[in-house]
């Protein structure tokens, strides 16, 4: 079986304006409603992926159930009316310019769900890279149980610095079909989509079978009898795990029914290559507000032996239009903010308060001049330490680095449907 391989994807008719159409990850700008205002706005009544997602800024609202029917309804309404064309056993070739011009190149497919595990001591072909919070997976789950059709964000990173898989698609795609091509709504960049033909999936097949071969893994890696790593989940670890944890319900529902080509087994995504240079690692900071902020600082210096100089793992925190660098002394994980995220978890769960994850300094800056918050500020991860880290280590803590600011994340463009 293979682990990435052709889907049927539905895209909308070119009568669709693709600039509305398109619409970031749901689980960008939490902490700015005002961002989802004016993509409610610029999107107005055109079709558009913002009605068949539900964004996580609003995921706390009592109008919870009411949104879920919308979305249902919405995802109804673009079948039955033909807004999508379904491409059969389609591939695409995917260039993303961000909002500084750098161009990232993916290939959108389906994988299987079978060879994903998203637990921290996962051994399968494709791991999760941060902490699967199972907290967060119910709520997705809820959406994916009436949802007739899936809206990837998911973005698959493989370990391919010959540049083998993805690059040389870039060198047919003036001989390819071109899908799309147009610019993302609220400075997201543009994005071109390419139709793959045959002899382009079997040479990426072909790369792919080479990277999981279990002694190229071994010799590449340097370590001897570890399962193969060929796909880690950059971004839209909780989307995929929800999609899994569905897939497992509905095996568990029909346990004699043969479920090996049900749609929902698979899911679909976006596979971009580790070595892209358009794929930068950014820190994901940290802002906790409902605090009492000294006594937040006084237990933490305590717990983690902070002190102002010196070496060691390196943060800082901002509040009170101050900044000041704290250094580690008695770290509890291998990365700093292992260590900041466990003292965190544990101070909120005994003394109340509210933690965001933020991409941006200076969005961190902004929020932590309000009363009783404070942000902390990390520093980046180098992006060759994620995959020896995952095969020796298993998934980091949770958001530990994002993959671009936010603005730069995948917006939804392509839908799969997900029931026979």
């Amino acid at each position: 079986m293979k682990t990435f391989k052709e889907a049927d994807i539905l895209l909308p008719g070119k009568e669709v304006n693709m600039e509305k159409w398109s619409v970031i990850a749901c689980d960008q700008f939490t902490s700015e409603p005002e961002y989802w205002e004016e993509v409610k706005k610029f999107a107005g009544d055109s079709p558009s992926t913002l009605d068949m997602i539900l964004p996580e800024v609003y995921l706390e609202q009592e109008n919870h159930e009411e949104q879920l029917k919308n979305i249902e309804a919405s995802m109804n309404k673009y079948l039955h009316e033909k807004v999508f064309t379904e491409y059969k056993d389609a591939m695409i070739y995917v260039e993303r310019t961000d909002s500084v011009g750098n161009v990232r190149a993916g290939i959108v497919g389906k994988i299987d769900l079978e060879q994903y595990d998203y637990s921290k001591k996962s051994t399968s072909f494709i791991r999760a890279t941060e902490a699967t919070v199972a907290e967060r997976i119910p709520a997705r789950v809820e959406i994916r149980n009436n949802a007739v059709v899936e809206l990837p964000h998911v973005m698959l990173l493989v370990d391919d610095a010959g540049k083998h898989v993805i690059e040389p698609c870039e060198q047919e795609k003036e001989h390819l079909p071109l899908l799309y091509d147009f610019d993302l709504m609220m400075g997201g960049g543009h994005l071109c989509g390419y139709l793959l033909g045959k002899e382009e999936k079997k040479r990426i097949e072909k790369a792919l079978t080479f990277l999981a071969d279990p002694k190229c893994f071994a010799d590449k890696y340097h370590v001897k009898d570890r399962p193969v790593l060929l796909f880690a989940v950059g971004d839209g670890n909780h989307s995929l795990a929800a999609a899994k944890a569905y897939y497992e319900q509905l095996k568990a529902a029909h346990p004699d029914e043969d479920l090996s080509e049900h749609p929902a087994r698979y899911a679909l995504v976006e596979v971009v290559n580790l070595h892209s240079p358009a794929l930068q690692f950014e820190a994901i900071h940290r802002i906790v507000t409902g605090v009492h902020v000294e006594d937040l600082l006084s237990k933490m210096n305590a717990a983690l032996h902070i002190k102002k100089e010196g070496k060691g793992q390196t943060f800082y925190t901002i509040y009170n239009g101050k900044k000041k660098k704290c250094v580690i002394e008695r770290p509890t994980s291998k990365l700093t903010v292992g260590s900041l995220q466990r003292f965190l978890d544990g101070y909120l769960a005994h003394n109340g308060g509210k933690i965001d994850y933020i991409h941006g300094e200076e969005v961190v800056e902004s929020l932590a001049r309000e009363k009783d918050s404070i942000g902390f500020i990390l520093p980046d991860m180098g992006k060759e330490e994620l995959f020896p880290t995952v095969i020796h280590d298993g998934a980091l803590p949770r958001k530990t680095f994002s993959m671009g600011h936010a603005q730069d994340k995948r917006y939804y463009t392509e839908c799969r449907k997900i029931r026979k």
